[in-house]
């Protein structure tokens, strides 16, 4: 993603600490998990099991508020002048998983995150990260609440949060926050009221 916003605070970004998201936010996240997963789609949405959004917020100090939270439609990762690259990712760093290799990743559509860009001026929110569903359980990690190695390369340099949405279990989802998919630069999220 190529946004002046990201490019004009990925330094501060990662000095970030805590991750503060209203409920009403939560909930907004989790149900565009829960109709994904259960078949439930937008006209003009790619259908499959898996959601996908981008979240922007404002950063006081080393404290991050999410104030919005933009659920993506399109995958580019289908589009055939695209699929190349994410085969080569997932082929090089995905393991084995339910989901076939040729349905892993996602690509956001740039017409999108321009369209989230012009939502976000006039305001001080910054679009500071993504997050992703892991619904399904492994042996070596039953919860799926962090980042695998695909999700590392992909979100290493963009200078963004990467969440993690469980949705192993869809009565107790879980979310987690690492900067550029480092599962050892977690920041912790409060959920507030409101």
């Amino acid at each position: 993603m190529t946004s002046a916003a990201l490019d004009l605070t990925a330094a501060d970004l990662s000095q970030v600490t805590e991750i503060v998201l209203a409920r009403s936010l939560w909930t907004h996240i989790v149900a565009h998990a829960v109709r994904k997963l259960t078949g439930y789609y937008l006209e003009g949405e790619y259908q499959e099991r898996k959601a996908f959004g981008m979240l922007a917020g404002r950063q006081t100090g080393t404290r991050l508020q999410v104030t919005a939270v933009f659920p993506l439609l399109s995958n580019l990762r289908h589009d055939s002048d695209h699929r190349g690259d994410m085969d080569q990712a997932v082929q090089a760093h995905a393991i084995p998983s339910e989901t076939p290799l040729d349905q892993r990743g996602w690509m956001a559509d740039p017409r999108e995150l321009f369209q989230l860009e012009r939502a976000c001026r006039g305001t001080d929110w910054v679009i500071f990260g993504n997050y992703h569903t892991h619904r399904v359980p492994w042996p070596h990690d039953p919860v799926r609440d962090s980042c695998t190695d695909l999700d590392r390369v992909l979100a290493t340099g963009s200078g963004q949060w990467t969440f993690i949405l469980s949705a192993v279990d869809l009565h107790t989802p879980r979310l987690r926050a690492f900067f550029e998919g480092d599962n050892g630069r977690e920041a912790p999220i409060s959920i507030l009221p409101g």
